[in-house]
C-alpha cells in the first residue's frame, strides 16, 4: 500500500510539473558605470539614494538589480540588465539611463564606494571610486 502511496504521489509531481518554454531567452549583463549622484557626506542612521546612471545598449537591455558588494566599509556597485535574446533589437546611441539604491548608514568613519566601470586593454577591472564621510 505504502508503495502504491508513493507512486501515486511521485506520478502526480511529475503531472504537475510544467516543461512549456515560452520562448524567453535572456542572459545577465553587468554594464559599466558612467556616474553617479550620491551625497558628500553620511550621517549615521540615515538611509540615502544613490543614484548611477549607464549606458544601455540596445533595447533588449532591461534593468535587473545591482552587483552589490559588501566588505567591512567598502562597497562594489556595478548595474546589472537582462538582454533578451530577440531579432527585433536596436541599437541606442547615448541612452544614458539611471537606477538607484537606498543605502542604509550603519557604520561611522567613511565609506569607500567603487563603482565599476569595465575593463582597460589588460582585462583588469577599472572603478570611479568615491570616499563618503559619516558625520555626526
Amino acid at each position: 500500500m505504502k508503495r502504491v502511496i508513493l507512486l501515486c504521489l511521485t506520478l502526480m509531481l511529475f503531472a504537475s510539473c510544467s516543461v512549456d518554454d515560452d520562448g524567453t531567452n535572456f542572459s545577465f549583463e553587468v554594464l559599466p558605470v558612467e556616474s553617479v549622484d550620491m551625497p558628500t557626506e553620511f550621517v549615521l542612521g540615515e538611509t540615502y539614494p544613490v543614484t548611477i546612471s549607464y549606458f544601455r545598449p540596445s533595447t533588449c537591455y532591461a534593468f535587473r538589480d545591482f552587483y552589490y558588494l559588501k566588505e567591512l566599509n567598502e562597497r562594489t556597485v556595478a548595474p546589472i540588465n537582462y538582454v533578451f535574446e530577440r531579432n527585433d533589437c536596436e541599437n541606442l546611441n547615448d541612452a544614458l539611463v539611471e537606477a538607484t539604491f537606498n543605502f542604509i548608514v550603519t557604520n561611522t568613519g567613511s565609506y569607500i564606494f567603487k563603482f565599476w566601470q569595465g575593463e582597460d586593454n589588460n582585462g583588469e577591472s577599472q572603478f570611479l571610486t568615491i570616499e563618503v564621510p559619516v558625520v555626526e
